[in-house]
Order: structure tokens, then C-alpha cells, then sequence
């Protein structure tokens, strides 16, 4: 360690040593980890289809939850690609370049997952509370002043925490206890000070995730106060709604214990702390498109009549004319 101090030099490549006390049990956690990816590639990717083929579901609460998708599906893809490779192949390495590009699109796409939350709760509130404007409200050049600032935001802040992260120098060791490139994980082998980087995530979670929470539990609070009032029924927004209540306080739950996990004080043991940040990543990305699937009527119909005459082996036990 003294040699690194006197030679001012940086580790430029890092071992991920994620669950290394389980020893030859590690490529066992491959499977359950291998399967959620693989629901979560498959589901996604048929919630993103069904909704880019079918014009009945281009109204723009199914354009979110298709941009919802393609956020869920991109998350595992960069996240946790390189985690399975480690587990099976004991591909353990990446170079600081590497660590930090994988960072950048996991913390990208985790802060548009919120993000895309609160679109979709503006629009069951413009829905709802004003459905005479909706369209006009929903129009996208009315719309892209919903857009514009969180974008900016996002983008922002992303690019700042990366920039912070990339100008540190790890002279302590370049041994991760982790299982990919998270960035609080990856901040804690820097030497000298690292105030700042702490400063700008924690700002960066208060400005995003909590920002965003808060101004969705304000719509909704206002939307079901709008129903109550005016005694009108409409059960198949409140459903809507109630879906997206779920898909939200899954996801945000997750993603804040995480974050607090590296936070504050507490007795986690490294595994729990890393199976924490990965269940943040795999586990609203798993079970969102399976959400929807069961609970949005149009999304289900639609999945079914795929599933009677598009699929090899159709459910309803009928010949199809057709195969593709």
C-alpha cells in the first residue's frame, strides 16, 4: 500500500469478490439469478411488443408502461450480465473504464424507472381529475414540460456522480465487495477524501427517488380525494392506478433500502447488503411486466391472443392455420 502512495498511482482494474465466502457454492446462486434475468428479458420484452404492435395501445398510459418496460428491460442487461459471467465462469475482472460505463447506464436507467412512475401518475391525474383536457393535457408538446426537467435532471446527476467516481484515485486496493459496479461499493476503495461523492449520491437519491416518490403520492392523493367527492365511478382508472401503486412501492421500497443499506449504521453482513442491491435491480424488473400482464385487461387479452395463435402449441387446443 505504501509503494501505491509514493508512486501516485490508481488501480485501473478491479476484482468483484461478491459472495467469495460462500466459496464453491458461489455458481450455485447463478440459477435463481439466471432465471430472474431470463423472466425478466422475456417478459419485458413481449410487454414491449404488445404494446408497439397493437394500436389499440398506443394511448399514452401504454406508451409509459412500454417505455417502463424497456427501462426494466435494459437495467439487468448492463447490471447483471457481467455478474452471471463472474458466478459460472469466474470472470471476476473489469477495468475502472469498464466499472464506471456499467455504473453509468445502472444508474441511468434506476433513475428513469422512477421517473417513468411519476409520468404515469400525472397522467391517470390528468386522466381522472380532468378528463375533459385530458387529451389536450397529454399531447406531446403539452406534455414535454413534464419532460424536459426531469431529463435534465437525471441525466445530470448521472453524469456528475460518474465524473466525481472516475476522478478518485484507488490506491487501498482494487479488491470489490460486490458483484457489480455499484457505486457506493466502488467509492469505498478510494483513498483520500470522498465527502463529496457521498454528498452528490445522497443528493442525487433526495433529488431523484424521494423527489419523485413524493410528488406520486401527491397525485394519487388527490386523485382518489377526486373520486370519493364526486362519487362517480371509475374502476377501471382506480385499477390502473392501484397497478401502478404497486409497481411504484415495490420498486422505490427496494431502491431506498439499498441506498440506506451503505448509509447508515447497521449489522448487515456483506452478503445481505450485496443480495439487497441486487434484489433492487432484478426483482421490479422480474415482476413488473407480470404485473401488468395479470392486472391491465387490454394487456392481457392481448397476451393471450398471442398465446392462442402465435405460439407453437396454442392453449385454447385449436388448430392455428398459421405459425410465425
Amino acid at each position: 500500500m505504501l509503494e501505491y502512495h509514493l508512486n501516485n498511482t490508481s488501480h485501473t482494474f478491479f476484482i468483484l469478490n461478491g459472495f467469495q465466502s460462500l466459496d464453491k457454492w458461489r455458481p450455485v446462486l447463478a440459477a435463481p439469478f439466471l432465471l430472474m434475468f431470463i423472466l425478466s428479458i422475456i417478459g419485458n420484452s413481449v410487454l414491449s411488443y404488445i404494446i408497439l404492435t397493437n394500436r389499440n395501445l398506443h394511448s399514452p398510459m401504454f406508451v409509459l408502461i412500454g417505455l417502463l418496460a424497456v427501462d426494466d428491460l435494459c437495467i439487468p442487461l448492463f447490471a447483471v450480465s457481467h455478474m452471471l459471467l463472474s458466478f459460472l465462469f469466474n470472470l471476476n475482472t473489469i477495468s475502472l473504464n469498464g466499472c464506471l460505463l456499467e455504473m453509468f447506464f445502472t444508474i441511468f436507467f434506476q433513475s428513469f424507472q422512477s421517473t417513468i412512475l411519476l409520468w404515469m401518475a400525472l397522467d391517470r391525474y390528468f386522466a381522472i381529475c380532468t378528463p375533459l383536457y385530458y387529451h389536450k393535457h397529454m399531447a406531446f408538446p403539452n406534455f414535454l414540460k413534464f419532460i424536459i426537467l426531469p431529463c435534465l435532471r437525471n441525466v445530470t446527476l448521472v453524469i456528475l456522480v460518474i465524473g466525481l467516481a472516475g476522478s478518485l484515485s484507488f490506491c487501498h486496493t482494487n479488491v470489490m465487495d460486490h458483484c457489480f459496479c455499484e457505486h457506493m461499493a466502488l467509492v469505498q476503495l478510494a483513498c483520500g477524501d470522498t465527502s463529496i461523492n457521498n454528498l452528490v449520491g445522497l443528493v442525487g437519491a433526495f433529488l431523484v427517488a424521494t423527489a419523485d416518490c413524493v410528488l406520486i403520492a401527491v397525485s394519487y392523493i388527490i386523485i382518489f380525494s377526486t373520486v370519493i367527492k364526486s362519487g362517480q365511478s371509475h374502476s377501471k382508472a382506480i385499477n390502473t392506478c392501484i397497478t401502478h401503486i404497486i409497481v411504484m412501492t415495490v420498486s422505490l421500497t427496494l431502491t431506498l433500502i439499498a441506498f440506506m443499506s451503505y448509509r447508515i449504521r447497521n449489522n448487515l453482513s456483506s452478503n445481505n447488503r450485496i443480495l439487497i442491491s441486487l434484489m433492487y435491480l432484478l426483482f421490479p424488473s422480474c415482476f413488473n411486466p407480470i404485473i401488468y400482464g395479470v392486472r391491465i385487461k387490454e394487456i392481457r387479452q392481448q397476451l393471450l391472443h398471442i398465446m392462442r395463435n402465435r405460439w407453437i402449441f396454442p392453449i385454447s387446443g385449436k388448430p392455428t392455420n398459421s405459425i410465425s
